[in-house]
């Protein structure tokens, strides 16, 4: 069963949704001894990477996570924030430590014109890294997706990235390592290719 870890952050009712609609069972929870015990793990989120990390860690949850994801080394699907937090570091309201599970950081959208609108929020165009692209199964080389993001990040290592999109340049779209995954993207509210999204991590 999949557990959407619950940490006062997340968008989480559109994933429940996304995931019934798909005919996956699902659960919701805060409780460490469950999300330790998970087959698979959704960790959305929405806001600021502080808090985020403040109420993961202040929920006794990151311990959980780590032994999971880094020790069973069950799947792990990061979305939008949820996918900033798998970072070593976030700068929103100051640098704070995220998860540490893919290197590098996650920083702002810095946009010159003030034509460019932060935040980016609409439906993109991500094209897919193909020697990396088990979220990306049988889609092809690119599909659109929908963001809301103020915060983008930063890899260290280009490898961990498995899909690129452009915003007035480019940016990190989607992470893979290992059994860590992550879209900066919504994919509960990107329609068929969300979809898919979803059901290829599902069988992953």
């Amino acid at each position: 069963m999949i557990t959407i870890v619950n940490y006062k952050m997340g968008n989480i009712r559109s994933i429940q949704n996304a995931l019934e609609y798909l005919g996956v069972a699902a659960r919701v929870s805060s409780d460490p001894a469950v999300i330790s015990g998970s087959e698979k793990l959704i960790l959305p989120g929405v806001g600021s990477f502080r808090i985020a990390m403040e109420n993961l860690r202040g929920m006794g949850i990151v311990d959980a996570l780590h032994e999971a994801v880094l020790i069973k080394q069950r799947p792990v699907l990061g979305i939008c924030l949820g996918m900033q937090l798998l970072a070593e570091e976030g700068t929103e309201e100051g640098l704070t430590r995220g998860l540490g599970w893919i290197r590098g950081n996650v920083v702002r959208f810095d946009l010159h014109d003030p034509s460019h609108k932060v935040p980016h929020i609409g439906f993109n165009t991500v094209q897919f890294v193909q020697a990396n692209n088990l979220l990306f199964k049988n889609m092809g080389e690119h599909s659109d997706f929908y963001f809301v993001h103020s915060y983008h990040f930063s890899c260290a290592d280009s490898k961990d990235v498995s899909g690129w999109s452009d915003y007035h340049g480019r940016f990190v779209a989607s992470v893979q390592h290992d059994n860590i995954f992550g879209t900066q993207f919504h994919p509960e509210k990107s329609q068929s290719n969300g979809l898919t999204v979803l059901k290829n991590f599902i069988t992953v």
